[in-house]
């Protein structure tokens, strides 16, 4: 049981460290956001002359994505990064601003996506409901994997090796 309490405030301890203060927090999760915007802008601009009807809502969704993303990317990236090399750092950086914006994305999308069909779906709360709202949102989700993520090149990946790159850099060398 000791050894419990030692790791789990060792933990706490690593997640207090982690977190970022809330100027970080102001100031990156819109930039973050405008970037993903202007990714996904850049993406179908290059794909179609960005003739879409829906091109509002695109940057909409790719902005507010991006914008939640951050804090949740911020935290763990900066969890797994405390105290490591500069590699593992930028590792940990690159792969939490990856999973959590394209996560965050993809589960904004299938809100919109399940607020959409929910007039044909069964009454709140029932059997029918509880089944159709999971394969509603998982295949909201796959569709976006499928067919959203590509918004994400070019520019949003030279702005994730950037913003990694910057993250790393500022954050303290691995103690030993």
């Amino acid at each position: 049981m000791d050894a419990q309490r030692v790791l789990t405030r060792k933990i706490a301890q690593r997640l207090r460290e982690a977190l970022p203060s809330l100027w970080e927090i102001l100031l990156g999760a819109p930039l973050w956001g405008m970037m993903m915007a202007v990714s996904a802008l850049a993406a179908l601009y290059l794909r179609n002359g960005a003739e879409t009807s829906h091109l509002s809502s695109i940057l909409v969704l790719f902005f507010l994505g991006g914008l939640v993303s951050w804090p949740f990317a911020l935290v763990l990236g900066r969890f797994g990064a405390i105290g490591r090399g500069r590699e593992t750092r930028f590792a940990a950086f690159f792969l939490c601003l990856t999973l959590c914006t394209i996560a965050t994305t993809a589960v904004l999308f299938a809100l919109d996506y399940r607020s959409f069909y929910a007039r044909w779906h069964a009454p709140f709360g029932t059997g029918t409901w509880a089944y159709q709202f999971t394969f509603t949102s998982a295949s909201a989700i796959y569709q976006f994997v499928v067919m959203g993520i590509r918004l994400y090149l070019p520019l949003g990946f030279a702005a994730l090796a950037l913003t990694s790159l910057w993250l790393t850099c500022r954050m303290p060398e691995q103690r030993r």
